[in-house]
């Protein structure tokens, strides 16, 4: 009789503790790899803001800097994969930075990460100075041909988007023009509206003010959702067939990640993309609300290195 006695006290204690133990038990921490105050960093908290109340426990932002957004990977992709820790994820730290020769990874996101789902598009467009005779990507490109190796563009670092768009506008057109890495946008467009940088392919979603005001001259778009901020700007193909360039804000957790948590995670991000007071925030930072499933995310990351590999290859782009 005590022995029975023991193993159902045994069992009492077993299906509390797993009780406690399901998600969500406890605050839960969304890693974000970037400084605050851009527009990733305001889509993070928004989410985080958002579905607190549908999970139950409140969600903090925590932004962890450094290498490339690989500091805040490294630290999701080690934590228990039970949902308490997930990473708010970019086109750039889960699908380019494995596609650099010679990069030194503490994880390997494509291993090591799995998407939950993605939370909006961030749109490009190509950018000048506001006094820039160019009035459009042809004008770039006839220039480019007339003085080979003369016109700059900028990036905010070697491997960043916007230096893979300038590598992709120079293989679809033919034409040589030097890429000038800086460390951030911010520098990047102070020497652009200065004059000391022919243009770059930027993120809307951080200069959509700028553009607004005169302060940069937008003459190209690099992808039709960039159109629903600037509607009358062509997009690049028109000049350069073939030419797209875009990223993305989602969520990625560390694999293994139960499927009923997948699930839940899934669930409050669809209801948050949908909700009208996030999609008015989003598109207010010049972001597209577009939400993908976990299995439509880790398609779209597959698709982005096999397209980012090549022009990488093509380009001999290498860590730096």
């Amino acid at each position: 009789m005590r022995g029975f006695l023991r193993v159902a006290a045994a069992l009492v204690l077993l299906a509390a503790g797993t009780a406690r133990a399901e998600f969500p038990d406890r605050p839960v921490r969304m890693l974000y790899g970037f400084a605050p105050a851009g527009s990733g960093d305001i889509a993070a908290r928004l989410l985080a803001d958002t579905v607190s109340p549908m999970l139950g426990q409140r969600v903090i932002v925590e932004n962890r800097t450094g290498a490339n957004g690989m500091v805040a990977a490294e630290a999701a992709a080690t934590s228990p994969p039970d949902g308490h820790t997930v990473l708010f994820c970019t086109t750039g730290n889960m699908t380019i930075i494995t596609e650099l020769p010679d990069t030194r990874l503490p994880v390997n996101p494509a291993k090591d990460l799995m998407g939950i789902g993605m939370m909006a598009r961030t749109t490009f467009g190509l950018v000048v100075a506001p006094n820039s005779p160019w009035e459009g990507v042809r004008d770039i490109v006839k220039d480019a041909r007339r003085r080979p190796g003369q016109i700059s563009y900028a990036s905010p670092g070697v491997g960043s988007v916007q230096h893979l768009a300038g590598e992709l506008l120079k293989q679809k057109t033919g034409t040589d023009m030097i890429h000038v890495s800086y460390r951030g946008s911010q520098p990047a467009l102070l020497d652009l509206v200065s004059g000391r940088i022919g243009f770059t392919v930027t993120n809307l979603g951080d200069t959509i003010g700028q553009i607004r005001n005169g302060g940069l001259k937008l003459i190209g778009l690099g992808d039709p959702l960039a159109q629903t901020f600037f509607p009358e700007t062509p997009l690049i193909s028109r000049d350069v067939p073939g030419f797209e360039t875009y990223a993305w804000f989602g969520l990625c957790a560390p694999r293994g990640m139960p499927a009923n948590v997948v699930g839940q995670w899934e669930a409050a991000l669809r209801r948050a993309v949908e909700d009208p007071h996030v999609r008015d925030k989003l598109m207010e930072n010049g972001l597209v609300p577009s939400f993908a499933d976990s299995a439509g995310l880790n398609r779209l990351m597959e698709q982005n290195r096999a397209t980012f590999r090549e022009v990488i290859r093509a380009a001999n782009i290498r860590a730096q």
